[in-house]
């Protein structure tokens, strides 16, 4: 069984090379201030154009307005606009058809609960995105290194496309692989040495373990 790998948070031409040599069929660019994966668009547009056609280049934004969409697109043209703010379901709609592309819609998971939201926005967002909220403190929506209880995924939809989020690392994919049956996940400071700094070695790690994890049989995805 084969799933698709997105590394995210990438700065550095050596990340974005070594992470699509690996196996990452998806790179991720961060534009939110406050996080330490924060990249310009021009950087971020020079760093993509050395994969692009290799792998689906992501704009991470949060709460984004139009202005700073329209530069983002104009520079980097990402395949994907990932929106992990609040943007509500008519946002990621009006999003999706002013700039033509596919929207992921990414989600803060805690309780039960938080997975209803996820319904207002079927048919609208192409792809979403699960990941743990963040602890209390932290300004930042996602790239925290804490996971959540993936046994609340259960009750999804198996029709939900979906990428797994948070706290993902060496150590612990095989068991979130196995417990979800995801088909494609997410991460970002579990191949990290500091905040917002990429270890060449832990993204080998990582793609190893994956690679290990997929050679054994998966769950399958209900709705039961």
């Amino acid at each position: 069984m084969t799933i698709d790998v997105k590394i995210c948070g990438l700065k550095t031409a050596e990340a974005v090379d070594k992470a699509v040599a690996l196996g990452a069929n998806h790179v991720g660019f961060i534009f939110f201030e406050k996080s330490p994966r924060n990249i310009e668009p021009d950087d971020a547009a020079r760093l993509a154009d050395r994969i692009r056609g290799r792998a689906k280049i992501v704009a991470v934004t949060v709460d984004a307005d139009n202005d700073t969409l329209d530069e983002i697109v104009s520079s980097l043209d990402p395949d994907i606009l990932q929106l992990h703010g609040h943007e509500t379901a008519s946002r990621a709609l009006d999003i999706r058809a002013i700039y033509g592309r596919p929207v992921m819609k990414a989600f803060s998971v805690r309780e039960a609960d938080d997975l209803r939201a996820v319904e207002a926005y079927i048919g609208i967002a192409d792809k979403f995105l699960f990941d743990a909220k963040a602890p209390k403190g932290s300004d930042l929506p996602g790239g925290n290194g804490v996971s959540f209880d993936w046994t609340l995924l259960d009750a999804l939809d198996a029709e939900v496309d979906y990428m797994l989020s948070g706290g993902l690392n060496a150590g612990n994919i095989r068991e979130a692989l196995q417990m979800t049956g995801a088909r494609a996940i997410d991460i970002s400071s579990g191949v990290e040495s500091a905040p917002g700094v990429k270890d060449l070695g832990r993204m080998e790690e990582f793609f190893d373990a994956v690679a290990q994890a997929c050679a054994e049989p998966f769950r399958s995805r209900s709705t039961t």
